[in-house]
């Protein structure tokens, strides 16, 4: 995988650590066993052998025993979107499913095997408390991540509303961590913020939430009344959200098409194309993103770079482009199982590459914002 990068998602806020996973192609439930075979067999051959043949029996727990087992097969997978749940875990995890959205607001990933925070959402306890997009996780209320799962790091750092948790962090750049207490809240923060730069509309979309189609459309209906000339879409340090708000967003720029292509395991590909709506868009765009735009975000740059609809600048994207399943095992047990690759309309992969901007920027901040306006009035 390029640039050693591996993001959960989970994809998701640590907000809402499944009520965000991208909407398409997430699903709940159990299924049947496929047929059987020589590994199962074998593996089936072992544990009988164990429980028969071992010395010391009173060591032989089958609940530990099999969980154990399970590890040891996701660890080969390699895979960190592919995740073991233990049965309290997964019933936390089911919480998000049904609306309780609580947390610290930001999300994390594996970077060189490192619990690395990929953006926090702004304003959120994260972005005050003073984490930053790069912040290296070595620790979650005393315990070692490099001990953890993703999947349980996630789980351990979200929580209720009010309660803390502590964190010791490697900032970048720094070489010693230090310890940041954050006390939990329910997120309920805007996605989409506007703000006019002389006749040039800089649209900042911090995560696609369940609102972010409907914040964008006042915003894009009042653009020619202000008298807007242009538009930067900002989707730095954004780490992504729903799938199909993502979706909405792109149909307000593109009037028909596919948005993103979804390839199964058996090679079979989903379409999802760009959804009917009453107004589109057809000023000139540039968006903006850097290392910490994942997921959505990558989704929406790469539909409007494969289209030609937008100049896509800054650095390349994080990489991140799985569909997962939460699968229940008998025990209350689960696993977090990666099902599906996403890839942009024109099918290249977003998973382990990112999206390549157009023009690459070194520039942050308002120096970015302002190089992209007057790329955008040099095109007048």
């Amino acid at each position: 995988m390029s640039k050693n990068i591996k993001l959960v998602l989970f994809s998701l806020l640590l907000l809402a650590i499944l009520a965000l996973a991208f909407g398409s192609g997430f699903t709940l439930g159990s299924q049947s066993s496929p047929g059987s075979s020589e590994g199962k067999a074998v593996l089936t051959q072992a544990w009988d052998f164990i429980f028969n043949d071992y010395v010391d029996q009173d060591r032989l727990d089958d609940s530990a025993l099999s969980q154990a087992a399970i590890k040891g097969i996701l660890e080969e997978l390699d895979d960190p979107y592919t995740s073991f749940l233990d049965a309290e875990s997964f019933k936390l995890g089911l919480s998000s499913l049904h609306g309780e959205i609580e947390g610290i607001g930001a999300q994390v990933g594996i970077r060189e095997e490192q619990l690395t925070v990929i953006a926090p959402i702004a304003g959120s306890p994260a972005d005050q408390a003073g984490v930053k997009a790069g912040d290296v996780i070595l620790e979650v209320d005393g315990q070692p991540t490099s001990e953890m799962s993703l999947a349980e790091a996630v789980l351990k750092i979200r929580g209720p509303k009010g309660t803390a948790v502590v964190l010791l962090i490697l900032h970048q750049n720094e070489t010693e961590p230090v310890k940041i207490e954050i006390i939990r809240d329910k997120i309920e923060l805007t996605s989409t913020i506007l703000e006019m730069k002389e006749d040039i509309a800089h649209i900042r979309i911090t995560h696609f939430s369940g609102r972010t189609a409907d914040e964008m459309l006042p915003i894009l209906e009042s653009l020619a009344e202000q008298g807007a000339t242009g538009i930067i879409i900002d989707l730095r340090h954004n780490p992504g959200g729903l799938l199909d708000e993502v979706i909405s967003v792109v149909s307000y720029f593109i009037p028909e098409g596919v948005v993103v292509k979804i390839v199964d395991n058996q090679g079979e590909v989903t379409i999802r194309e760009v959804t009917p709506v009453h107004l589109t868009v057809d000023l000139p765009m540039v968006v903006l993103v850097d290392g910490a735009s994942a997921s959505g975000s990558e989704v929406l740059s790469g539909a409007l770079q494969d289209y030609g609809r937008a100049i896509v600048a800054g650095q390349q994207t994080f990489g991140k482009g799985s569909v997962n399943i939460l699968r229940q095992l008998d025990d209350g047990s689960g696993l977090y199982i990666t099902i599906a690759r996403w890839l942009t309309p024109d099918g290249r992969f977003i998973e382990g590459e990112g999206i390549t901007p157009d023009i690459e920027l070194d520039l942050e901040g308002e120096e970015a914002v302002q190089w992209a306006i007057d790329y955008l009035k040099g095109q007048k």
